[in-house]
């Protein structure tokens, strides 16, 4: 899909990347698009988009999205699905967002990606790994963020420019997943697959809760290392995300 007036906004598509299949990457917490549109080469076949949130890089004098159902309901308004096969990966906060919108598609009637990827993140219905943070001081917060989820690099950590400008959207990131409230429903009609870290405090402890929101087979795919195994050993990352779109 060659992204609309509307869509362009939300998506971040490599020059060149074409293909049969669109993968929409969703990515975590306070995350780059521009780290998830590097993959594009090694994706033979896939149109890749990485999806940028309100209030981050072009679109940083937009206020965030106050609420999950908020931005589900933007992104949908403005990106047309369905013109030809799709499919979505979120990372960490992504895979909440992947899922909820996939949710919706379905509510809604409408065609419902080929695959959904959820990489690094606990099923929906489960209680959230320790207590909320984004309600937390500043300073505080970085460091919580760093010891429960890692990720934020030390010299990020140690300039308090640096620390400043990464404050707000990560902090709004993760207000979005930490007063998000699980409904539940009827289990999706979608192959759904998971991506986990074996040491990964997020998602390694039970991928397989998942199973409850696919009406098909769950699959589970396990990389050594922790929250992010795609920075751990991209190569080998990229390779499992290849074959699980083919």
């Amino acid at each position: 899909m060659k992204p609309t007036a509307t869509a362009r906004p939300w998506l971040l598509t490599p020059p060149g990347s074409t293909g049969t299949l669109d993968l929409y990457c969703f990515p975590h917490a306070g995350g780059n698009p521009a780290e998830y549109a590097r993959w594009a080469d090694a994706l033979p076949g896939v149109a890749l988009h990485t999806v940028q949130l309100p209030g981050r890089g072009g679109r940083h004098r937009e206020p965030y999205a106050g609420s999950m159902p908020e931005l589900v309901a933007g992104f949908l308004a403005d990106v047309p699905l369905g013109e030809g096969p799709f499919a979505f990966f979120g990372h960490s906060l992504g895979a909440l967002v992947a899922y909820e919108i996939t949710r919706a598609l379905h509510i809604q009637d409408r065609p419902l990606p080929r695959r959904l990827i959820a990489s690094a993140f606990p099923a929906p219905h489960l209680p959230r790994p320790g207590p909320p943070l984004h309600t937390l001081p500043d300073d505080a917060f970085l460091e919580a963020v760093s010891a429960r989820h890692g990720g934020i690099p030390e010299p990020v950590l140690a300039s308090r420019h640096l620390r400043a400008m990464i404050t707000g959207p990560l902090r709004a990131d993760l207000r979005l997943a930490e007063t998000h409230y699980h409904r539940p429903g009827p289990p999706l009609p979608v192959p759904l697959t998971v991506f986990t870290g074996t040491t990964d405090p997020m998602s390694a402890t039970a991928p397989t809760a998942w199973q409850p929101h696919t009406a098909l087979p769950l699959t589970v795919r396990t990389f050594p290392g922790g929250h992010f195994p795609f920075r751990d050993d991209e190569p080998r990352f990229l390779r499992a995300l290849s074959e699980t779109l083919a």
